[in-house]
């Protein structure tokens, strides 16, 4: 009976030595990962998503949505271990923010607005959009973007017009959809594919780029997240053709 019990005690404690592996190799554990309304469309947030599903099926996976804000908020306070967020206007000493890509802005509009009909095929100026009715997200839900936005048109040489804010991206379009403005969204949003909305692209001379990037708290990062981080940090080098 002792041979059997010091059998069995040896099995344990050789799995449990195994876990431990496993896990310091990020093979196995928990993960916890943000994404904004507009990242979680992005094929590049998918796409690691996907992977980490196919390469690391053993690790638990929380994902949460939520504004930039909340996330950094999250990621500060430890209940999320990393979020894809767009890039915050502010900097923050306690995290690392890692610029992952930039994205085009489309501007929305209601489907039956002339503009939507007549422009389809061209880019159109930023200035000629100075007596439309915009629809933002606020400003604490998306700092970063917010400003890019008001700074852009102010350099176009006109204050926008704000009609409405909208506590997320998404709300924005139905906002859009019921006609009471156009907004300017991440190239990413158009593939939700609200009824009622089409997409116009803004000439190269606006310069408005949505960046998307990856926080996390400083310090090395093994584990789950060193594994998440892997398949980031080679994503971004593929797609740069490093």
């Amino acid at each position: 009976a002792f041979v059997g019990k010091a059998r069995a005690i040896l099995r344990d404690t050789e799995l449990a030595v195994e876990a431990a592996r496993r896990a310091s190799r990020g093979q196995e554990g928990q993960l916890a990962i943000g994404f904004t309304s507009s990242a979680a469309f992005h094929p590049f947030v998918t796409g690691v998503m996907r992977e980490m599903r196919e390469r690391a099926p053993a690790i638990k996976l929380s994902l949460e949505e939520a504004s930039t804000g909340e996330l950094i908020e999250a990621v500060e306070a430890d209940r999320l271990d990393a979020a894809f967020v767009r890039s915050p206007s502010e900097r923050l000493d306690n995290l690392t923010i890692t610029h992952l890509l930039d994205e085009e802005m489309l501007v929305a509009l209601p489907d039956h607005h002339p503009r939507a009909r007549k422009d389809t095929r061209r880019r159109i100026s930023l200035a000629s959009l100075a007596d439309e009715p915009l629809i933002l997200y606020r400003r604490p839900t998306g700092p970063g973007l917010y400003d890019s936005i008001i700074a852009a048109c102010r350099a176009a040489g006109f204050s926008p017009k704000v009609a409405q804010e909208a506590t997320r991206m998404v709300s924005t379009l139905s906002l859009v959809a019921a006609g009471l403005g156009i907004s300017i969204v991440p190239e990413s949003m158009a593939r939700l594919e609200t009824a009622g909305v089409s997409y116009l692209r803004l000439d190269r001379a606006a310069g408005l780029v949505a960046p998307l990037a990856l926080a996390r708290k400083k310090g090395p990062a093994g584990g789950t997240l060193g594994r998440l981080l892997g398949i980031v940090t080679r994503r971004v080098k593929d797609r740069a053709g490093v």
